[in-house]
């Protein structure tokens, strides 16, 4: 798999002329989400930042899990960041409680994020 090249600042490619599209800049302010959008967004993105959470979404993709099933205490606090992030959800049966795929947009992202990396 082949990987961008990070750029030091002085070696990034940029214009020649520094010319102001006004008309692009207020299309791109116009149609920025709202700050505290951003503010999720950055939010949610952070809940995939660790491979042991994205474990346990695949895990999830296959079937509802009790945490009595798997380590408790190494994995409790990565589903409460992922209830946190309206990731997962959990249901109470008897006892138990079983984490489930908040919904279908959670297999969509991850989907995505394993096809843009395969590219």
């Amino acid at each position: 798999m082949e990987r961008t090249r990070i750029y030091a600042a002085a070696e990034a490619p940029c214009c020649d002329e520094r010319e102001v599209h006004e008309d692009k800049v207020r299309f791109v302010h116009e149609n920025m989400p709202s700050e505290d959008d951003l503010y999720d967004l950055a939010e949610l993105f952070k809940a995939f930042g660790d491979s042991t959470r994205i474990r346990i979404l695949f895990a999830l993709f296959e079937a509802d899990i009790c945490v009595t099933n798997v380590s408790q205490s190494a994995i409790s606090h990565q589903l409460r960041l992922l209830k946190q992030a309206g990731l997962v959800n959990g249901r109470r049966e008897g006892k138990q409680i079983i984490y489930y795929l908040a919904d279908e947009h959670v297999r969509t992202i991850i989907a995505m994020g394993l096809e843009h990396i395969n590219e």
